[in-house]
């Protein structure tokens, strides 16, 4: 079983998906914000409220949530199960390290509370178990008191090494409120630096027309109002469609990453057999950042490279105590790469995971995944993941995490190279 929600799912479309084959338990009822805290600063809603629609209701006071991801029907269930990050990541981490409480319902049907108090260890796992651990029915979050608009100043650099203290000098002082960054190329790096303002000498918009993507390399600043930055990239991280300005006149409006995934389920047999373009978000030491783009520049050269820091809250039980052994970094960057196209005879996805492993580093599993068994357990905690998984789902109801990631995108006879037997 898997679960069907109002929003399409923010994951890489595969063309050959099990999941679109499962049962489904229908989780699209559980779209209410149930109840808002000013004075607490709290927000307790159900998982398939998007966060657009979080932001609307808590800005009302002044508020919104710590961390929103990029992409406006992105919902809270999503973010937790998904890993998502961004700009206030170098600050506060991914948006589960802002949540403080957890309603999940097993397989058995059983209701659990889930605390670093109560059931902590349900609790950590849940983030980035993708569905495979039970239901995430209820969730309480913070929230941070922000400005009604964000002034975007943009820091130019032509050597990576640059860009790294310019970032390392932000994460340190932590005297600014967002940081994210593009690489353009080996000698150009901008990193984009927001302070919330009160006001505004204007605003610019990136919803039709224009897109800000493109506008981050030719502007030395710029303001936004705060909705207008926290989703300045719903139409695109790094490369908009389309591209013409006729098209964007016609169709700039409609394009945005809700019809575009909406598209890529509906028409899903349309998509690429084999070597689809690569989608995909890495996370790296912040020490090795460097040897990675070097292997970037070298075999990849592709660009822009959209690049959140990404600050190391604490050893998540996620990961093997073998991993975290290698990880001595206070600082993460988040690397992500859309669309790059695969020459017929690569394996590019393969060519990415293997760098990681070299560099220590990881990567999220929404994108199309070659680990062999062995590999992905060296790297994904299977002890602590069993450990709840024989709590929440012990009949293994909604797979398990290497099946899901790693093999059901694949189809029933096409598997990852080196797949072996599921794990229970």
């Amino acid at each position: 079983m898997s679960f069907k929600k109002k929003t399409p799912p923010h994951q890489v479309p595969k063309r050959y998906d099990q999941r679109r084959g499962d049962e489904k338990i229908d989780l699209s009822d559980l779209d209410q914000i149930l109840e808002l805290d000013p004075v607490a600063m709290t927000c307790t809603a159900e998982p398939a409220v998007t966060f657009e629609e979080v932001v609307r209701a808590t800005w009302r006071h002044g508020l919104v949530p710590i961390i929103v991801p990029e992409h406006k029907t992105i919902t809270l269930g999503g973010a937790v199960a998904g890993c998502s990050i961004e700009s206030m990541s170098f600050r506060e981490g991914g948006f589960h390290d802002t949540c403080l409480e957890y309603e999940i319902i097993t397989a058995k049907g059983d209701v659990l509370r889930c605390s670093p108090q109560e059931n902590p260890l349900v609790f950590q796992m849940i983030h980035g178990s993708f569905g495979t651990l039970g239901v995430l029915s209820k969730l309480k979050f913070k929230l941070i008191r922000a400005a009604p608009y964000v002034h975007v100043t943009y820091e130019t650099y032509a050597t990576l090494e640059a860009f790294q203290q310019a970032i390392w000098r932000h994460f340190t002082a932590q005297e600014v409120d967002y940081l994210d960054g593009q690489i353009f190329s080996p000698a150009q790096h901008v990193l984009c630096v927001g302070r919330f303002a009160e006001r505004a000498p204007y605003v610019s918009r990136y919803d039709w027309l224009e897109a800000y993507c493109e506008s981050i390399p030719r502007r030395a600043e710029d303001y936004l109002t705060l909705y207008d930055y926290l989703y300045r990239y719903d139409r695109g991280v790094t490369h908009v469609s389309p591209r013409s300005l006729v098209g964007r006149a016609l169709f700039g409006k409609l394009v945005h990453s809700d019809s575009v995934l909406r598209a890529a389920e509906r028409f899903h047999r349309f998509l690429p057999k084999k070597n689809p373009p690569v989608i995909v978000d890495v996370f790296i030491p912040f020490s090795r950042s460097a040897e990675f783009m070097d292997w970037y520049h070298r075999e990849m050269h592709f660009y822009p490279v959209w690049c959140v820091p990404y600050r190391r809250m604490r050893d998540y039980e996620w990961q093997t105590p073998r991993w975290w052994a290698g990880v001595k970094d206070p600082l993460f960057l988040d690397l992500a790469v859309y669309g790059l196209e695969q020459q017929p005879g690569r394996n590019v996805y393969k060519e990415f995971e293997d760098e990681l492993q070299r560099v220590n580093g990881t990567k999220t599993l929404i994108s199309y995944n070659y680990y062999d068994e062995q590999t992905f357990w060296i790297i994904w905690n299977k002890e602590t993941w069993q450990a709840v998984k024989r709590l929440t789902d012990p009949d293994n109801v909604f797979r398990d995490l290497y099946t899901k990631t790693c093999q059901a995108a694949f189809g029933p006879r096409e598997q990852p190279p080196g797949a072996g037997a599921t794990v229970h």
